[in-house]
Parts: C-alpha cells; sequence; structure tokens
C-alpha cells in the first residue's frame, strides 16, 4: 500500500470512529475528551468564589449545586428569594459551608444595581473568580406576529444585562494577578435558530459575537471566556418563555416523556466545561449534536434536510415533544 493509500484508509477510519462517537455521546468531542481526561473538578472548583446569574432553578441551580459540591463558595442570584434559598439548603446538603454560599437576589436587567452587586460580592468573600451568565428566557412565537417590544424585552434579559455585568467583572479581572473566567449560557439555536423561536435565536447568535470578540481580545491573557450551548434540557425555561406579545408567558409545562437531557448531567458538563476553560461546549441528547455539525459544516445539505424536514418537525426536535404547532398557535400568539 502506497503513501497516499494509507492516508486515504487513515481518514476514512477517522471519520467513521468520529461520526460513530458522535451518535452516542452528548457532547462535542473536545468535552468528552475534557470529561474523560480532564482537570478533576474538585481540585478546579475548590476555593473558587463562582458568581451564578440564574441561579433560583433549572440550569443555573444545578451548576450552583456542582460548585458547591467541588468547594467552591458560590453567589446565587436571580429574582426569587424563596428559590434561591431553597438552592442555598441544596449547596448546603451537599457539603457546602454555611458561609460559602451567598444570596444575592436582583433583577438582572435593572443596570443600576450591577455595580452595587459586584461590590457587595467582593466584600463578602474578597474576590471573585468566575461569573456564570445563565440568566436568561426563552421563546415561542411566529416571526411576523412578534411585537417590537419582546424583541426589545428579550436582548435586554438574554443579551444586555449579561454585556453590563461582564464588562464589570472584565475590568475587575484585569486588576486580578490571576486573573478570571466568564461564563456565557447560550444555547446551540446560536449556531441553528429554531422555528418559532426568532428573538431567542437572535439574542444567543449575538452574545457569541459580542464573547468570541472578547476571547480574541484577550488571547494570551489570564482572562478565560467560556461559552456553554445545551440544547433541549429539562428545566423551566420554556413555561417561562415569551410568546409574540410583551407580558404575556408560553405557560406550557415539560413533560416527563419529553426527549431532554436531564438538568444535572447538564450542568455535570457545563461544569467540566468551565473547570477546563474550554472556549465553547456543545451539551444535547443524540441526534442534536450531529445535526449541529451537519447544518454548521454541510450547509447545502442541511438546507435540503430542512425543507425534508420541514419547520413543524424541527420544532419537535427542538421541543423534543409530540407539539403539534398548528393546535398551538394560541399559544404563540
Amino acid at each position: 500500500m502506497d503513501l497516499f493509500s494509507s492516508i486515504g484508509v487513515i481518514v476514512i477510519i477517522y471519520i467513521f470512529i468520529y461520526i460513530t462517537t458522535l451518535s452516542i455521546v452528548d457532547c462535542d468531542l473536545h468535552l468528552l475528551w475534557a470529561l474523560c481526561f480532564g482537570v478533576n473538578l474538585k481540585k478546579a472548583f475548590k476555593g473558587k468564589v463562582i458568581w451564578v446569574t440564574g441561579a433560583s432553578s433549572g440550569i443555573g441551580e444545578f451548576l450552583s449545586v456542582e460548585f458547591a459540591r467541588n468547594g467552591a463558595k458560590v453567589v446565587l442570584s436571580g429574582r426569587s428569594v424563596v428559590n434561591l434559598e431553597r438552592v442555598k439548603q441544596r449547596c448546603l446538603e451537599v457539603g457546602s459551608r454555611y458561609d460559602h454560599i451567598l444570596v444575592l437576589p436582583f433583577d438582572i436587567t435593572d443596570y443600576k444595581k450591577h455595580e452595587e452587586m459586584f461590590l457587595r460580592v467582593i466584600d463578602n468573600f474578597g474576590k471573585l473568580d468566575i461569573l456564570v451568565n445563565n440568566a436568561g428566557r426563552s421563546q415561542r412565537a411566529f416571526w411576523e406576529k412578534i411585537e417590537m417590544q419582546v424583541d426589545n424585552e428579550m436582548f435586554q434579559v438574554n443579551v444586555f444585562s449579561i454585556i453590563s455585568l461582564s464588562r464589570l467583572a472584565v475590568e475587575y479581572f484585569e486588576r486580578m494577578d490571576n486573573g478570571g473566567q466568564i461564563v456565557v449560557t447560550s444555547s446551540l439555536a446560536a449556531f441553528v435558530p429554531v422555528p418559532f423561536s426568532s428573538t431567542y435565536s437572535a439574542t444567543k447568535h449575538a452574545l457569541h459575537g459580542y464573547f468570541k470578540a472578547l476571547m480574541a481580545e484577550k488571547l494570551g491573557s489570564n482572562i478565560g471566556v467560556t461559552i456553554l450551548c445545551p440544547g433541549p434540557v429539562f428545566s423551566n425555561i420554556d413555561p417561562q418563555s415569551f410568546t409574540a406579545k410583551s407580558g404575556e408567558m408560553f405557560s406550557k409545562n415539560l413533560r416527563m416523556e419529553d426527549r431532554r437531557m436531564p438538568t444535572r448531567r447538564c450542568a455535570l458538563l457545563s461544569a467540566v466545561a468551565i473547570a477546563n476553560r474550554l472556549d465553547e461546549a456543545w451539551i444535547g441528547l443524540f441526534p442534536v449534536i450531529p445535526l449541529t455539525y451537519i447544518l454548521i459544516y454541510f450547509p447545502n445539505v442541511a438546507k435540503r434536510l430542512a425543507v425534508f424536514v420541514g419547520a413543524k418537525h424541527l420544532m419537535k426536535l427542538r421541543d423534543s415533544s409530540r407539539l403539534n404547532v398548528t393546535m398551538e398557535h394560541q399559544n404563540f400568539t
């Protein structure tokens, strides 16, 4: 066998292993490597001060508990004091000390309070190592029905509030010898906009623009940026989703039979990505990850596939349930 034949065989074997692996794992291959061979979570987080916004439920809640389990000092932020106290109790139950958990409730869209809250974190723990921007809301609405006020409100929550708080953190990290890390909870919808969530997809896409620019500016520095991109996950984000009208919520509860990643698993994979300071992490059950690869790297194939499947079935894949778009029309408008 000559050199070129050998290279061809190696490439074919590599592609086969790559595709096979993607069909059985629930994350991208870089994150899978970190999960199997990366740094120990307890070693990475012990003694670190980690501030989690949107910590009162869902991914933020489970991620906060994962940090606490591994010895971190955790700041819990959100609007619901009751839920934040519940999350604090969960953190104590997994071994955290009472003085290692700070409940700091506030509305993330109240930018005037950001500096005050930031200073309270520093005053309480003496430092901040990692800011996890997890606060955000999803959407269910027909594109042409969406009120401009909804677009504005979603960008305030999902983008501008995160930028405001992160800029304070970056300025602080610049002054610290050890730097720090900014974490952003985005979505696979940032790469593959999904039907009936146009504003949500746009906000997540905007986050990548902002924070990948930050990555480029901080190359070679001790300031890290990690963008988490989960697919469908069990959380309370769907019932609290925006619709087309300002002030409305989707209010459709998830069902246990829906095919979504358990929140605990998503939090663990997210923690691994953060501990290993990955630039970006894709998280989701099959076939979400391989489909995302196809849609990004083979756009012509992806377009034909999308036309063949249709918007209704793409919606089902996103919601991982038997949601009938036509029947749910009233919920969107």
